[in-house]
């Protein structure tokens, strides 16, 4: 598996991770395979937030972990916090917040709660899930100092964070924030477009901010979620008839390397040169290696761009 240096440290770690939002709803046993086929596929990295069915996902995780024969020492393990759960919207692994809440108190019960749930004694990364407008970053700084003065949390990083917010939070941490987590794949690629869009006023809404120019000069790490997804949870464009023409490149290409088409997918958001980790959110143990497959295939320049224009995309 190839592997990235994160963050602008000297930490690696799998290009690939594995997001365990949908583990909830697994039996220990189930979890127990899509765990031992990450590790087998050279997954060391575990994505997941506080939220995931409504902490059953990290419970899950925990007891798979200790029966899989597996070790904390075999994965880096990361998880989000600041969302408060809606109850009443969210169901099986559909969640929904009521709002959003970054006080002190409440990130050290988020980081407390889910060390518990998994039964594990430290974080090796955690990420404010998404911006709050209410946010007030001195609090922030005050839980990121006490959670590492406690050895609870090694990293930290943000989620869904436009250029200004994150700047919000760096502003006022100790911390470098290694890590924005963000929609990304060939059929969600408005980091992309809004490049190539620039002084065009063609494309009416753009509002990612030149974030893919500003994570690779700051040296963070920007971690891909959803990378077979187009839309928000709209669905998945691969063998997606509304993406035929996507799709039969996907499969050329992926005749070509021996892997699938969801290896040349991952194959695509690792060609680029910004150093993206992938977040695999499939809990399927065959999906997971071959989709992990892809961090093998090194696509050329032209397939790149084959890719991109084949999912709807345009060059100026």
């Amino acid at each position: 598996m190839k592997q990235l240096q994160l963050g602008g440290s000297n930490w690696q770690a799998s290009a690939v991770a594995l997001g365990i939002m949908r583990m909830g709803v697994l039996s220990k046993d189930d979890a127990v395979k899509s765990l031992q086929a990450a590790h087998e596929a050279g997954i060391n990295y575990i994505d997941s937030a506080d939220i995931y069915v409504n902490g059953n996902s990290e419970r899950v995780f925990g007891e798979a972990l200790k029966a899989s024969g597996l070790s904390r020492d075999d994965f880096y393990i990361q998880s989000k916090g600041g969302i408060v759960l809606d109850p009443n919207r969210s169901h099986d692994d559909l969640v929904f917040g009521q709002r959003y809440d970054y006080g002190k108190q409440h990130l050290i019960d988020s980081v407390d709660g889910i060390l518990s749930r998994m039964g594990v004694d430290y974080l090796d990364a955690f990420l404010l899930h998404r911006p709050d407008p209410l946010m007030e970053p001195d609090e922030i700084a005050d839980a990121f100092n006490t959670l590492q003065r406690e050895g609870k949390v090694r990293h930290f990083g943000v989620s869904n964070f436009n250029v200004q917010q994150y700047l919000l939070v760096q502003d006022a941490v100790d911390q470098k924030l290694m890590f924005n987590q963000l929609q990304f794949s060939a059929a969600h690629a408005g980091m992309i477009t809004e490049g190539l869009h620039v002084n065009m006023g063609d494309v009416p809404t753009l509002n990612d901010f030149g974030m893919i120019e500003f994570a690779r000069r700051n040296h963070i790490t920007i971690q891909a979620w959803s990378p077979f997804q187009y839309g928000l949870f709209a669905g998945m464009f691969i063998d997606d008839p509304k993406y035929a023409e996507l799709n039969k490149v996907l499969q050329k290409l992926a005749d070509k390397y021996g892997v699938s088409k969801n290896g040349i997918a991952v194959a695509w958001i690792l060609r680029h040169p910004a150093n993206i980790q992938v977040l695999l959110g499939t809990m399927n143990p065959t999906h997971i290696k071959d989709s992990a497959a892809g961090a093998d295939v090194t696509l050329t320049k032209q397939e790149w761009y084959d890719i991109y224009l084949a999912a709807g995309n345009d060059l100026p």
